[in-house]
């Protein structure tokens, strides 16, 4: 099956009026990808995850408020991003699963916190990573963002993005340059990260928040992670399960859809028996 192989698309309306987009493709019991920063239903991981996962359940992904087709209503709180997520699931129908990465696994945990009903979830190294100290300076990395939002620099967030906050080599903005097509969708969601800056706040695992979430989770990382994310990963599983988190073998913040989703299969299916 191909990645867009009988894909449905179709609009649901989030609490403040906002229109998001959503793809659907599958059979079998729903199940909601909720994707990371700079991610659209035309970039990122989410189409081949629900490829692989289109004949165990019915995948439905969508575009997070201000990428693609989805809406931008202002002024942005993390509560109206939350309530895109319920919108999605609940038009998704009952008893569904979801499955977020990097900090779409963050904003999945913010919605099971704040009781949002799912009967499963699923996350990828929600990145509590804390702030990059740079020559003695903490930066504001909220406050970077909205000032080269207020210029017109789109490329220079995705670039601080990359370099400052994740922590990549200098040279990788310069090889997305190289992709016009792909620089292009990177540039038109830039703004957004703002939104994913106010979803992790401090960067740093909150215990007293994510012991909120009840429902069953499986916490996941990738044995390549660099330290601090390893560290993340290991304090969301102790907030939320109690447990040690699952390690994939091999595996980077980039997780390969085919490593990942035997684990989605058997956790959620797991819920099912």
């Amino acid at each position: 099956m191909s990645a867009d192989a009988a894909a449905v698309r179709s609009t649901v309306t989030s609490a403040d009026g906002t229109t998001i987009v959503v793809e659907t493709v599958g059979t079998g019991p729903a199940l909601v990808l909720v994707d990371g920063a700079l991610c659209s239903l035309e970039f990122g991981p989410a189409r081949d995850v629900a490829a692989q996962l289109a004949g165990n359940f019915t995948v439905h992904l969508y575009d997070r408020r201000g990428r693609g087709g989805s809406g931008d209503t202002l002024p942005y709180a993390v509560e109206r991003e939350v309530d895109d997520l319920a919108a999605v699931i609940a038009a998704a129908g009952a008893d569904v699963f979801v499955m977020g990465q990097s900090s779409g696994a963050a904003l999945a945990l913010e919605a099971a916190a704040a009781g949002v009903p799912m009967r499963g979830l699923a996350v990828y190294e929600a990145p509590y990573v804390g702030i990059n100290t740079v020559r003695g300076r903490t930066p504001d990395y909220l406050a970077d963002l909205q000032d080269l939002l207020a210029h017109g620099k789109r490329g220079a967030m995705v670039d601080y993005f990359m370099v400052r906050m994740v922590g990549g080599p200098a040279f990788l903005p310069v090889l997305m340059r190289l992709m016009p097509k792909v620089w292009r969708q990177l540039r038109a969601v830039a703004p957004t990260l703002l939104n994913d800056t106010r979803i992790l706040g401090d960067f740093e695992v909150h215990p007293e928040r994510l012991s909120a979430v009840r429902v069953p989770t499986l916490v996941m990382g990738g044995s390549k992670a660099k330290p601090n994310m390893m560290k993340a990963v290991e304090d969301v599983a102790a907030a939320v399960t109690g447990r040690p988190p699952v390690i994939l073998a091999g595996q980077t913040h980039n997780v390969s859809p085919a490593v990942l989703v035997p684990e989605l299969i058997a956790f959620f299916q797991g819920l099912e028996r």
